[in-house]
């Protein structure tokens, strides 16, 4: 317990009067809070534009909150180190017009600068998820994929091409992707977190994400949709290729069904499951 004066302030021996030295910082912990920025999984750890669109946002985010947290701790601080409020009519006024400045530029002006900001940050960023036309000279047109979703599995197809797969999408790296989602049963939700945003997959509707891998590689994608008893395990592998090896293996396709990774295939549409 930290004494305190006949003034009400806190004694020197207290709260103000103890060090924070540098060597016993939590250096360890920050070390493992950084690394959680990185895996199969991260937003932070962005793989193509879509997804490094979302982690600028997030950056500016975090910047924006460390900077209002050390605000609000130093004036709680400064409240804290001030003697008691002096009395008087004068007084009372003054500690109005101070509360009222707190009001009007605390509650009202920085909570739109805030949101203005972020709307104006965070707009550009939503357009990278958007299938729209490509302004880029030289990018080839976005390939388009379906992600159907099961209890609880994927099914993926290449509209005009003899491919099915099961939890497994091929796409061609430095090529936008419009991943036309769907489901057969109950709502899911497609996300691969290193190449782009997340996107509901409802019965009966078709909607679109874009993707885009800027170099070949495994990614991770996961339903991001409580959907049953086997949610948990309804993952994605989504496999980067080069282009002229992407387009030889689509070109190669045999009879519209794939082995899956449990032995299984992939039905042809109208077939019972």
């Amino acid at each position: 317990m930290q004494g305190v004066t006949g003034d009400g302030r806190a004694a020197q021996d207290g709260l103000w009067g103890r060090r924070v030295h540098a060597s016993i910082l939590p250096w360890p912990a920050l070390a493992l809070l950084l690394a959680g920025c990185q895996g199969p999984l991260s937003t932070l750890d962005a793989a193509g534009p879509s997804a490094q669109a979302i982690a600028t946002v997030w950056w500016w985010m975090l910047a924006v909150a460390i900077l209002v947290l050390a605000g609000v701790v130093a004036a709680w601080m400064l409240a804290m180190r001030r003697g008691a409020a002096p009395q008087g009519d004068g007084a009372q006024q003054s500690a109005g017009r101070t509360e009222r400045r707190w009001l009007v530029w605390g509650g009202l002006v920085l909570p739109s600068v805030c949101i203005a900001a972020l709307v104006a940050l965070g707009s550009p960023a939503g357009l990278h998820q958007l299938p729209l036309p490509g302004k880029a000279s030289g990018v080839p047109a976005p390939l388009q994929i379906e992600a159907i979703g099961h209890q609880w599995w994927w099914e993926v197809r290449y509209p005009g091409h003899a491919r099915a797969q099961r939890n497994e999408m091929r796409i061609p790296a430095g090529r936008p992707v419009d991943v036309i989602t769907g489901s057969a049963d109950v709502i899911h939700s497609f996300w691969v977190p290193r190449l782009g945003g997340k996107l509901d997959a409802v019965p009966g509707r078709s909607l679109r994400v874009r993707l885009q891998a800027h170099e070949p590689g495994t990614y991770r994608g996961q339903c991001a949709e409580f959907c049953g008893v086997g949610h948990a395990h309804m993952g994605m592998t989504v496999i980067a290729m080069e282009a002229d090896a992407f387009d030889a293996w689509l070109a190669g396709a045999g009879p519209a069904a794939a082995t899956s990774e449990a032995g299984g295939t992939v039905p042809q549409r109208g077939a019972q499951q």
